[in-house]
C-alpha cells in the first residue's frame, strides 16, 4: 500500500521550494565552484517554479541543415538566428486583425533564447525510429474505422481530441512546450516529487519509497509514476497509461516513459525523457530539453472547462458547414 502525501507536507514542500528559489535567484550559471543543493532531509533539491517556453519552436527531429552534427556542434551564431526565426514565424501566425498584434508578444513570447536546435538526442542522427509494422496497421485500423463509421471530424464533443476537451495533454505532452501555459512547479517532501503543470491542470504525485506500480489493470491519463535517485538525477519510470492518451499513438498497454531530472545549474533542470513501446518502434528514443526556473510565472488555474469557447465553436462551426452544404445540394 502507497502512503498518501499529506497536505501538510505539501504545503511544507511548497514554501520551501518557494524560499529556495528566490535564494538561487541571484545565482549564475558561472559560478565554479557551484554545487547541487539538499533539501534539508538529504535529497538533491530539484523544486522550484520552471517554464520550457524557450524551446517553443524548436523541432523534434535534427533538421537537415545539421545532418552529421551532435546539438554541441551547431555554432552558436547559426542557433540564434534559427531561434530568432521561429520567434518571426510564432508572432507572424498569430498577429494580425484577429489576434495580438505583434509588440504584444515581445515582453512574454522569448524563443530566441533556446538552447538547442532539436530535441532527439538518442539516436544519434537525432530522428525519431520508424514505425513497426505492428504500428502502422494499428493507426490504420483506427483511420479505417472511422472512415468506416461516416462520422465527420466534429459530429461530436467525442470526436475531439482530449487536449480539445479540456482533459489532458498526457505524458510527456503535458510539459512539451506550446505557444503559452509553459509554467510548471517541482515540490519535494521526504519520500515524494509533485509536479503540477499549467496546461492542462495536470498534477503528479511521485512516490519514492520503493513501492512498484500498481496493477495493469489500473490506468491513468497520465500513467502510474514511480521515483527513484539515482546520484544527483530524479529518474522517474511511468507506465499504466489510458489509451487515448498515449503520445505519437503508442501503446497504451506496452509504452513505457523514463524521465530523468537534473540541476546542472542554480536556475537549470535538464529533463531528459525516453520513450520506450516495442508494438510503436523498433528501438527506445530520447529527447532533452532544459526547463529554466522563473519566479514571475506562477503555475495558474486553468480553468479551461469553464471558458472552452473553441470545443463550442469548432462544434457549431460544424454543424454551420453541414448546414451550408445542405443548403447548396437542396
Amino acid at each position: 500500500m502507497r502512503r498518501r502525501f499529506p497536505m501538510s507536507m505539501i504545503a511544507a514542500a511548497a514554501c520551501f521550494s518557494f524560499a529556495w528559489t528566490a535564494s538561487v535567484a541571484a545565482q549564475t550559471i558561472a559560478d565554479a565552484d557551484w554545487t547541487p543543493p539538499r533539501t534539508p532531509w538529504g535529497d538533491p533539491d530539484i523544486s522550484g517554479r520552471f517554464t520550457n517556453q524557450s524551446e517553443n519552436g524548436t523541432p523534434m527531429e535534427r533538421p537537415d541543415q545539421f545532418d552529421g552534427l551532435s546539438l554541441e556542434d551547431v555554432p552558436e551564431e547559426e542557433l540564434s538566428a534559427i531561434k530568432q526565426a521561429a520567434q518571426d514565424r510564432t508572432i507572424e501566425r498569430f498577429a494580425g486583425p484577429l489576434h495580438a498584434p505583434s509588440g504584444w508578444w515581445q515582453p512574454g513570447l522569448d524563443t530566441v533564447n533556446g538552447s538547442q536546435a532539436w530535441l532527439v538526442v538518442d539516436p544519434p542522427d537525432g530522428r525519431i525510429p520508424p514505425l513497426t509494422p505492428a504500428a502502422e496497421d494499428r493507426i490504420e485500423a483506427r483511420a479505417e474505422a472511422r472512415r468506416l463509421s461516416g462520422r465527420g471530424p466534429a459530429d461530436s464533443w467525442t470526436d475531439r481530441s482530449l487536449y480539445d476537451r479540456c482533459i489532458t495533454r498526457g505524458l510527456p505532452g503535458s510539459m512539451m512546450p506550446a505557444i503559452y501555459g509553459n509554467s510548471y512547479q517541482i515540490f519535494q517532501a521526504p519520500g515524494y516529487v509533485g509536479i503540477t503543470y499549467e496546461m492542462v491542470h495536470e498534477a503528479r504525485i511521485i512516490p519514492l519509497d520503493g513501492s512498484g506500480h500498481v496493477g495493469s489493470d489500473i490506468t491513468a491519463y497520465m500513467g502510474d509514476a514511480i521515483g527513484r535517485w539515482e546520484g544527483d538525477t530524479l529518474v522517474v519510470e511511468t507506465r499504466n497509461f489510458r489509451d487515448g492518451a498515449t503520445y505519437r499513438n503508442t501503446n497504451a498497454e506496452t509504452l513505457t516513459i523514463t524521465e530523468r531530472f537534473t540541476r546542472i545549474a542554480p536556475d537549470r533542470i535538464q529533463w531528459v525523457v525516453t520513450m520506450d513501446d516495442p508494438e510503436t518502434w523498433g528501438q527506445p528514443w530520447t529527447f532533452t530539453m532544459p526547463l529554466t526556473t522563473d519566479t514571475t510565472h506562477p503555475t495558474p488555474e486553468y480553468s479551461c472547462h469553464e471558458g472552452n469557447y473553441g470545443l463550442m465553436n469548432i462544434l457549431s462551426a460544424a454543424r454551420a458547414r453541414e448546414a451550408a452544404e445542405a443548403a447548396a445540394d437542396d
